[in-house]
């Protein structure tokens, strides 16, 4: 087993993170936790605060690959109901990484994820659109000119629903409701990325357990921001931002992630 990636946000500094404060948006340093703070937020500009492993880097250079264990202890200032815009942690590949956030690879994560409405991401039919979610979404690794084609067909009039419809004919996709966890509460969240499956957990209590996750290299990342997003089986593709009027935060006491050997990816608990 590798030497485990451990963070307890001691005394502010984060040699090992790419820092992110954009907008309306800032990071906060306790004497050993680290806050993700959206306030005041325009709908006519990003604000967004994160910090990642994979700035910087290209996709195939993202750090993390199956198996993975990871172990976040968080909190929200707010229940779900009273948070505006997404925020969440865990491994995905950015693929709106490109110039003016064009899509340049087809996304792939493995992470907890929330989004407010007016987000609607229905990937899975008996799963809500929005809220607080354990989430996993494999689209594979296509070459970077039929991810562009895709992309551009979701936003033709006429061609947006025969596109998606394609697309989720190849793109793997499994996610949990967690309406019982008070995000107010800290919480330790759990996942392990394994080649063949991937489990999540809050608590000692499995919320999730799906096969055929991502295998594509994905990098590590906490974020709060004013985005929201739109992708339903009636067709509708669409982005955009919110005003945040009142000041909201994410706040993380440690992060675990641990690496180890192919031979140990079946590994039980």
């Amino acid at each position: 087993m590798t030497t485990p990636v451990v963070e307890r946000f001691e005394g502010g500094t984060l040699p090992r993170w790419a820092r992110l404060a954009t907008g309306h948006a800032r990071l906060e340093h306790s004497r050993d936790t680290i806050r993700f703070v959206v306030g005041g937020a325009r709908s006519t500009g990003l604000s967004d605060a994160q910090i990642d492993d994979y700035h910087g880097l290209s996709p195939r250079s993202y750090p993390w690959r199956p198996p993975v264990k990871l172990e976040v202890r968080a909190r929200m200032s707010h229940p779900a109901e009273q948070l505006l815009g997404t925020a969440g942690f865990g491994f995905w590949n950015d693929p709106f990484a490109g110039q003016q956030g064009a899509t340049t690879v087809a996304p792939n994560n493995v992470w907890f994820f929330f989004a407010s409405p007016p987000s609607d991401m229905r990937l899975v039919s008996d799963v809500p659109g929005c809220g607080w979610k354990a989430a996993m979404l494999n689209g594979g690794n296509p070459p970077g000119w039929i991810v562009r084609l895709g992309a551009a067909a979701l936003r033709l009039p006429g061609l947006g629903r025969m596109a998606q419809r394609a697309e989720r004919t190849q793109v793997r996709a499994a996610e949990c409701a967690l309406e019982g966890v008070s995000l107010t509460e800290w919480q330790v969240y759990r996942l392990h990325w394994l080649a063949k499956e991937a489990r999540f957990w809050v608590g000692d209590r499995e919320v999730l357990r799906v096969e055929n996750p991502p295998t594509v290299p994905l990098g590590f990342v906490v974020w709060m921001d004013n985005q929201w997003a739109r992708f339903t089986p009636a067709g509708e593709f669409a982005f955009g931002l919110l005003d945040v009027p009142q000041e909201q935060w994410l706040e993380v006491d440690y992060v675990r992630i641990e690496s180890g050997p192919a031979g140990r990816e079946n590994e039980e608990e």
